[in-house]
């Protein structure tokens, strides 16, 4: 189904002001590298998103007690 300059207008609004972005940089020789994180989060069976944030809120709570 084609997408119209409107529609993506919208949907770009929606998730500009309901996200925030985080660039996350790997360095491609060192560990841990973008395919070892990948492979990790389909061992979960979660996307690389769910993944990476999982890891995040776990360490945050980590780090609060």
């Amino acid at each position: 189904m084609p997408t119209t300059k409107a529609g993506q207008k919208a949907v770009n609004k929606y998730i500009a002001k309901a996200y925030d972005r985080v660039n996350l940089v790997l360095k491609k020789d060192t560990s841990p590298t973008k395919d070892e994180v990948q492979a990790a989060a389909d061992a979960e069976g979660v996307s690389l998103n769910a993944y990476i944030v999982a890891a995040i809120s776990q360490q945050l709570s980590k780090d609060k007690t």
